[in-house]
């Protein structure tokens, strides 16, 4: 026979029960009024009026960032800022030393973060490249992250980021990788050595794989459906990466003051399958 409760035993059973419900609700309610994780910060995009880099910029403003934008396209820029309530933007080219200089004089005194998503991927075989393809390649995805490193110094406050973008398909070597094949081995390098020299500014490299951007369409055109199918039925993930899994790894970057000097895949397990 079991024995029933005793009435002080049944009133501590309500009351850890009512206190559990209380420790729930709390929680919910912690979870869902969070304050947003870059509020009263100054997030710059280079290269944010579409794919990756807008994708960024919405994420950054929905955590209560200003950001700012720049880009090639003044009319697509202006979209762009429209978008995301942009604070300000430049149109510019990101190469060109001279202009990137005068953008990084006349920004605020103090900004929080960096993200480079300026450039795309080269491909086709080394020797088939001329002097003037290979260096502008080498350009956008060597030394404009070298520059932006130089003007960062005494305008992203400690403890800020700087964020590269690069990729992981190139590390398999074929002829059809070209140069981007070397600058997928050099990036992690030189962000590692960056984050050295800049702390305690942060200094990280987000590595994707394919991502469902215009860029991307415009590389495959009509073959952009049949990668999309193909890659669905293969990755891990049974799905294609989209920018917006791109910019939410890009703004946990910047929040988590513990990350520096290291490379993050995001590609949904493509390197292992494809």
């Amino acid at each position: 026979m079991i024995a029933a409760n005793t009435p002080d035993e049944q009133f501590e059973g309500k009351v850890r029960e009512f206190g559990g419900r209380i420790m729930s609700t709390a929680a919910s309610v912690s979870l869902s009024h969070r304050d947003p994780t870059l509020l009263g910060q100054t997030v710059v995009v280079i290269g944010g009026s579409a794919g990756i880099g807008l994708a960024t910029a919405r994420h950054a403003r929905a955590e209560g960032a200003d950001v700012i934008l720049t880009g090639r396209d003044p009319d697509r820029l202006r979209s762009a800022a429209t978008d995301v309530g942009a604070l300000s933007t430049a149109a510019f080219d990101a190469n060109d030393p001279a202009q990137l200089k005068r953008f990084f004089q006349e920004l605020p005194e103090q900004i929080d973060h960096v993200m480079i998503t300026a450039g795309h991927p080269s491909y086709g075989r080394l020797l088939d490249m001329d002097a003037d393809e290979a260096r502008r390649a080498m350009s956008e995805h060597m030394l404009l992250p070298l520059e932006v490193a130089r003007h960062a110094v005494g305008r992203v406050r400690p403890g800020g980021t700087l964020l590269h973008m690069g990729g992981t398909g190139g590390r398999r070597i074929s002829p059809g990788y070209g140069i981007a094949s070397a600058v997928t081995a050099a990036l992690p390098v030189l962000t590692a050595g960056l984050a050295l020299e800049l702390a305690p500014i942060r200094v990280n490299l987000i590595a994707a794989g394919f991502v469902d951007t215009p860029l991307s369409a415009g590389l495959l055109g009509e073959g952009l459906d049949a990668r999309r199918e193909e890659l669905r039925a293969t990755l891990p993930i049974g799905r294609v990466v989209g920018p917006a899994d791109v910019a939410a790894l890009a703004v946990h970057i910047m929040t988590n003051t513990a990350l520096t000097g290291a490379t993050y895949d995001i590609d949904g397990g493509q390197q292992f399958v494809g």
